[in-house]
């Protein structure tokens, strides 16, 4: 499970500067400060969960099963949380209506808070040395 969280993370990763590029170079003319920086929300809260995933993978000390519970919660987060946000940003940008889906964006967080909760309870389960 290490490994799918470092490929999580480097995908995760590999992405963020992407659209943080694009956002920079490309959405900066046709959105405006305020779209802008929402969507550098997501991109943001992408980047801290892609080294959250980084993490998680290099902690020998967690449990296969914990670290396979913090992938799904990452992954679905991300994309729950981070895609919602994009896709509000830019939604003067699209046909589809993504106020439509923006329940989604707690969702995510909830996913996200809880990624963070199960490394919580497994460092305070760890051995003090």
């Amino acid at each position: 499970m290490h490994r799918k969280l470092l490929i999580l993370g480097s995908v995760s990763g590999f992405l963020a500067v992407i659209l943080g590029a694009f956002a920079s170079h490309g959405l900066e003319k046709v959105l405006s400060v305020s779209e802008l920086s929402t969507f550098e929300v997501g991109i943001r809260y992408q980047f801290y969960h892609t080294l959250l995933a980084i993490l998680c993978g290099s902690i020998s000390a967690l449990s296969e099963k914990s670290k396979n519970t913090i992938f799904y919660l990452i992954l679905i987060g991300v994309i729950l949380f981070s895609g919602s946000i994009y896709g509000l940003a830019t939604n003067i940008l699209s046909v589809f209506d993504f106020k439509t889906i923006a329940w989604l964006t707690p969702v995510g967080g909830i996913f996200l808070i809880s990624s963070w909760l199960v490394l919580f309870f497994n460092v305070l389960k760890m051995k003090k040395k």
